[in-house]
């Protein structure tokens, strides 16, 4: 179990303070307690530190580096700062913010892929170790007060029941308070919500969308900040799902965006460039690396094609443009309380480079984890659905690779700076005498942590909570906050994501190329090679040549030897190897412990309370689903049990009565499956059995379904693709909502559900 090391304030009633004063046993002198534990308190002049990460954001995507997309919250934090334009992630999600967070690198704190994909090695539990104390550990340590809202990422799957552990939870990790969501995505129009530990229901309002929530509660909590303990300097962690798929923002929102991206990836990406250049962003040598060929060109597009990966793109604008403004209002707040000159304001945009993990974007993200992959063209007539409530999905990896300007490639790809460049803008008036630079010093995700205890005028630990901590990995930037008269310091840095590889060392660099698409989820992974020299590098001089564009490796063989060779050391001394790049594989069953104890049985109260994923156990071969429900009048219709909701999911129903079956694992009609009862129901109290075997003969993944209603043969059916029951983890809670494709179901059941029960016929869970 983390140790904490914070004692927490106790707060007197007025009342209380009022009867002690009465009876004179108020404290009448400053003179120190003799007992009670004394209270931490920050160095004098300590900064407040706000940090916001975005997600899924490329180096050319913000107007500030030159982009297409309005963020002037961000470009203004660089205007009166500092901007970072050689700055580096891990090239993804949960690895960048496990270093974000301890200043490590992401495989010595178990985050070597993103947690979904843990395995049984040191480098890829995805659990944060007691070794590596978070900012919020140890600045809570020294008197600051934290919070931390958004996408919370680092928890591993196994803990996230509604019963913990709670350990390697944004509590458990240092953080005071916690508002967002545990997963890799969120729908900005009905996210599982978690305060604290606690899984909530997002507001009713009709107007809702998630980016607006956290920055209200963020304001929320500043003032409560300001009324109870003013004299504390906070940690505010603003980590948004936005604009990481589903790709959704205010109808308005998109509107202002209308037409802008009709020229298409190509032309936008040339447009970004020039852009870059002009305002010094880049070199001016700098060269524009050409579309790779697994890429369209816009032009090749029909007409109509073009217009829905427009409109795909005027989402991810929209998106982005808008969480900016949430950040804004937040900076007027602290502009407003007096803070804000004190203010150190780390906005990392991009905790990786834009996802280019759709060839043609999707309506359905879902999709794409039973090999569907549609056309641009199929998905027009929904075009005005699109980042709204009813879509899931996101752009044509080409916009990601346009958004990734002047670099090849994207996310996932630690060996493309397109993988792992981000911007960074910097700003603290107090404590920031340049302003407007642009530094082009080589900076990485682990060097935020030592940055912000440098600032802080605060040492990190060589022990924590009794556990003796590993050293620090990242590299304080505090040096460029003054007159910059030094020499850049020597820097080596590794990369590895899936089985990409990089390795930096003072201007140099080596990376693996690219040996397959991130969409193709359908060819299998090429075999890796047993020795690490074996492997397709590429040598480039980045001193010389910003964007990765002109391999050295024919000319300088030696280099990239003595290169591959120190890769290997850092890689073993970080518990890097060994590496495995198969997505799906490492998805499967069997990889990572599981949340529920082993048993056969598991009963869902009536309460309606969420159930988060974890809670839900693994639904494959012979199983059985019973409900006991009662209903004043025949014809009642309603959710008894659903997992999952709008997108994809499964659940048991009464349809005017009738006790159905649904499963939806995505859009495709063929998988799709309904499974009935013979008869409605009649009035009174039931119990309703619908028990699930392997239909062989069906098909691959077919099942078939028996009905019983008190006992009695109710009647049967086939399900022709089971897998999203086999598979529940990306599925979220269950009592969500009616299935999209069956609006003759109402949200809320017409009758009482006593309990469900989900017992497993072969086997326990395991």
């Amino acid at each position: 179990m983390r140790l904490r090391v914070r004692y927490a304030l106790l707060v007197a009633t007025g009342l209380f303070a009022s009867l002690s004063h009465a009876a004179g046993l108020a404290r009448q002198n400053s003179e120190p307690w003799q007992h009670y534990p004394s209270r931490f308190v920050a160095p004098v002049g300590a900064p407040n530190i706000l940090l916001i990460m975005t997600d899924d954001v490329g180096f050319g995507a913000a107007s500030g580096f030159g982009g297409l997309i309005e963020t002037p919250v961000f470009d203004g934090v660089g205007r009166e700062g500092l901007r970072f334009n050689r700055f580096h992630t891990t090239a993804m999600c949960s690895p960048s913010r496990a270093a974000l967070l301890t200043g490590r690198n992401h495989h010595r704190v178990g985050n070597g892929a993103i947690a979904n994909l843990s395995r049984d090695l040191p480098g890829y539990t995805s659990v944060i170790p007691d070794s590596a104390a978070t900012i919020a550990d140890v600045l809570g340590a020294h008197g600051y007060v934290s919070a931390f809202l958004g996408k919370n990422h680092n928890t591993p799957e196994w803990e996230l029941g509604a019963m913990g552990p709670f350990d390697h939870w944004p509590t458990g990790l240092g953080f005071d308070y916690f508002y967002g969501f545990n997963a890799a995505w969120a729908d900005q129009f009905a996210p599982e919500l978690v305060e604290n530990t606690t899984q909530i229901e997002p507001p009713s309002d009709p107007g809702y969308i998630l980016d607006r929530d956290l920055s209200d509660r963020a304001i929320e909590w500043l003032r409560r900040r300001q009324h109870a303990a003013p004299n504390a300097p906070f940690l505010l962690y603003l980590a948004p799902g936005s604009p990481h798929t589903p790709q959704q923002a205010p109808a308005d929102w998109i509107a202002r965006y209308a037409g802008r991206f009709d020229l298409g990836w190509d032309a936008a990406r040339e447009a970004i460039f020039a852009r870059q250049k002009s305002a010094g962003v880049i070199p001016a040598d700098a060269v524009l690396t050409p579309r790779p060929a697994q890429m369209p060109a816009w032009d090749s597009l029909s007409p109509e094609e073009r217009r829905v990966a427009a409109r795909m793109m005027e989402v991810y604008a929209a998106q982005l443009a808008f969480h900016d403004h949430q950040v804004g209002r937040i900076i007027a707040e602290l502009r407003a309380s007096g803070e804000y000159d004190n203010t150190l304001i780390i906005y990392v945009q991009g905790d990786n480079g834009a996802d280019i993990a759709s060839r043609n974007g999707s309506f359905n993200e879902f999709g794409a984890f039973f090999g569907e992959e549609p056309e641009l063209g199929d998905l027009a007539s929904e075009i005005d659905l699109l980042g709204g409530p009813r879509a899931w999905g996101g752009y044509p990896a080409a916009w990601g690779w346009a958004m990734n300007t002047p670099f090849a490639w994207g996310k996932s790809m630690a060996g493309q700076l397109g993988g792992i460049r981000s911007a960074l803008a910097v700003s603290w008036p107090r404590g920031i005498a340049r302003h407007g630079a642009m530094v082009d010093r080589f900076a990485h995700i682990t060097d935020i942590a030592p940055t912000i205890y440098a600032a802080a005028a605060v040492t990190p630990p060589d022990s924590f909570g009794g556990v003796a901590q590993l050293p620090l990995d990242g590299q304080s930037l505090t040096a460029e906050f003054g007159p910059r008269d030094a020499p850049d310091p020597p820097r080596t840095q590794y990369f590895e994501m899936l089985g990409s590889f990089g390795y930096y060392a003072d201007g140099w660099f080596i990376g693996t190329a690219m040996q397959r698409p991130p969409w193709d989820r359908t060819s299998p992974a090429p075999p890796a090679p047993s020795r690490l020299v074996d492997y397709p590098w590429r040598l480039y001089n980045l001193a010389d040549d910003y964007s990765q564009a002109h391999d050295l490796s024919a000319e300088q063989p030696a280099r990239l030897r003595a290169m591959v060779e120190a890769f290997g050391q850092v890689a073993d001394s970080n518990n890097v190897l060994p590496v495995a790049g198969d997505v799906l594989s490492l998805l499967g069953p069997g990889m990572r412990p599981l949340a529920l104890a082993p048993r056969t049985d598991f009963t869902f109260d009536r309460s309606g309370a969420r159930y988060p994923a974890a809670d839900i156990p693994p639904l494959r071969g012979h199983w059985r689903i019973e409900a006991v429900v009662e209903t004043d009048a025949a014809g009642a219709s309603g959710p008894l049990f659903v997992q999952g909701g709008r997108f994809t999911g499964w659940g048991m129903m009464l349809k005017e009565g009738r006790p159905v079956l649904l499963n939806r694992p995505s859009r495709d009609p063929a998988k799709h499956g309904t499974a009935r009862a013979q008869a409605a129901l009649p009035a009174g109290r039931h119990t309703i059995t619908a028990e699930i075997f392997p239909d062989a003969a069906a098909g691959r993944f077919a099942a078939r379904v028996r009905f019983a209603v008190n006992g009695e043969p109710a009647g049967e059916g086939t399900l022709p693709d089971s897998r999203v029951i086999a598979n529940p983890a990306w599925l979220g809670r269950w009592g969500l909502t009616r299935l999209v494709d069956d609006p003759a179901i109402p949200a809320a059941c017409q009758c009482r559900v006593e309990h469900v029960t989900l017992r497993l016929l072969e086997g326990t869970i395991s």
